[in-house]
């Protein structure tokens, strides 16, 4: 995909640059911010998805490197120079593993995406062996094949490249933006947040653990090392004038500070591949009893902030699958048309346990189901039905969060599929609470973005960002009848229990 280019004539010669890496988990973009938050310039290409097995999903890291590079440089390219950018922040898919030999920098195997569930006898096997209990109250997490610890067990376990270079001491392992720094800078290291949701951090520890290293067979030397969200991670001289790194965070970290909930209780869900709501627990190390996840929000001169998560699996990766295995759709926009065109899904329910069921839930082995068709069944109910579930899936997290104490108030949408507007106030609807999407919705660019002009110093602090970068929004008030929504939910509790 050719780069768009935005603005660029808007744009004062004397103006510094924030250039963003954002490697996603369909696609790779690279983009371009000012200080004050405002777009110039993006470059986008899509990532080739290997789906080996069932329930197997991986990536090319070679190709995620030079895609992002690409993408990169066209900006650098469009800027008028490497001096043109102050520096650069980095956000990625989460949970993710690479695995590389330290001496020649190249990929040792395929990466194993988050999506992945090839390690779910391995997980099994430590619930019953009792060590759920213990790993929870240390890193906030479950035994799931989600997290990146039990893939970073099975490469070593099952690819002899991998198992040959950890033998020799030259095995580095990471999430994608340690991949990414690896490559522009030569440094191994991994922000806290991404380190968080590995299950070998201790949320409230200072560096990995030896004793849950020990548990699932990861070499500790293999690891990075453990950094800031924000700093000076080294300069990358690939583009011509040095350019240093200054931020890192997941997409969701990235995505709730761009959404500027950085105070307590402000809670954000981001509808992309998958569907992520984050809830800022402030210095609180958070602990749920409804099997939510605690994970960390960022770290900023070594002090830690934290939130309560609830992950879905599958949001906007269930269009894709509409669009290109099923061919209901030609566009992912066309959702939107086909599911305004009729008053209801006619009893149709959508349950997408495409890869399983992710919180509150947690059923790896859950296998996606259509219920309720009838001769009155046609394609726009059954997209209709595919967008209703997504708004049913967030319900079922904002009862988990409630439980924890942790009631939404409002929530703030972020992430592609929050650009259809009936999907916002389906929503809204369904939680009976305001929904607030911010007109600038690529808030996990911004919020990249954020953190890197905070490591570089060109704001003081994430407040000063957020308050020079974060823009306008539009709210969607809840107004379906009472009714109508009782019945839509008991239909889905009734289709969520037989998958």
């Amino acid at each position: 995909m050719p780069c768009i280019w935005r603005g660029h004539e808007g744009i004062e010669m004397s103006e510094r640059l924030i250039l963003v890496l954002d490697e996603g988990t369909t696609s790779t973009r690279a983009m371009l911010f000012t200080a004050h938050g405002e777009l110039r310039g993006t470059a986008q290409r899509e990532l080739t998805q290997h789906y080996p097995r069932p329930g197997w999903v991986e990536h090319d890291a070679g190709e995620i490197w030079q895609r992002t590079l690409a993408c990169a440089q066209e900006l650098v390219a469009a800027a008028g120079g490497a001096e043109r950018i102050a520096c650069i922040g980095v956000t990625n898919q989460r949970e993710t593993v690479v695995a590389w030999d330290r001496t020649t920098g190249e990929p040792l195997a395929r990466a194993i995406v988050w999506q992945d569930r090839r390690t779910a006898d391995f997980c099994d096997e430590l619930r019953a062996g009792g060590h759920e209990d213990a790993v929870r109250a240390q890193t906030g997490l479950l035994l799931d094949p989600y997290f990146s610890a039990t893939k970073m067990r099975w490469l070593l376990d099952n690819d002899a490249a991998v198992r040959g270079a950890a033998e020799r001491g030259v095995l580095a392992l990471g999430t994608i933006e340690s991949w990414l720094v690896f490559k522009l800078t030569g440094a191994h290291l991994s922000d806290a947040g991404n380190a968080s949701r590995t299950l070998l951090l201790p949320l409230a520890g200072p560096g990995w653990d030896e004793g849950l290293c020990k548990l699932f067979g990861v070499p500790r030397a293999a690891l990075p090392e453990v950094v800031d969200s924000a700093g000076d991670f080294g300069a990358t001289t690939l583009f011509g004038s040095p350019i240093p790194v200054t931020g890192l965070a997941g997409d969701q970290q990235a995505a709730t500070i761009g959404q500027g909930c950085l105070s307590p209780g402000e809670t954000k869900a981001t509808y992309g591949t998958g569907a992520f709501v984050l809830a800022n627990k402030g210095a609180d190390v958070p602990r749920s009893a409804n099997r939510l996840l605690g994970t960390v929000l960022h770290q900023l001169g070594g002090r830690r902030h934290y939130a309560l998560e609830g992950s879905v699996f599958v949001a906007g990766s269930l269009i894709q699958w509409l669009r290109d295995s099923l061919q209901m759709i030609v566009t992912a926009p066309e959702s939107e048309t086909l599911a305004r065109s009729v008053p209801d899904s006619a009893g149709v329910v959508v349950v997408p346990a495409l890869s399983g069921l992710g919180a509150p839930h947690w059923r790896p082995e859950a296998r996606a189901a259509i219920t309720g068709l009838s001769f009155a069944a046609t394609r726009a109910h059954v997209v209709r039905a595919a967008l209703e579930a997504i708004s049913h899936q967030t319900r079922d997290l904002a009862r988990a969060f409630a439980a924890d104490g942790a009631q939404w108030i409002t929530l703030r949408i972020d992430g592609g599929m929050s650009a259809n507007d009936w999907l916002a106030q389906d929503i809204a609807d369904v939680l009976e609470v305001p929904v607030v999407r911010p007109d600038f919705v690529e808030t996990t660019a911004l919020g990249a973005a954020m953190l890197a002009a905070v490591g570089a110093g060109l704001h003081a602090s994430l407040e000063k960002a957020a308050a020079a970068m974060i823009g306008g929004t539009r709210r969607f008030e809840p107004s379906m009848r009472e009714e109508v929504r009782a019945a839509r939910l008991a239909a889905w509790d009734a289709a969520i229990q037989d998958v």
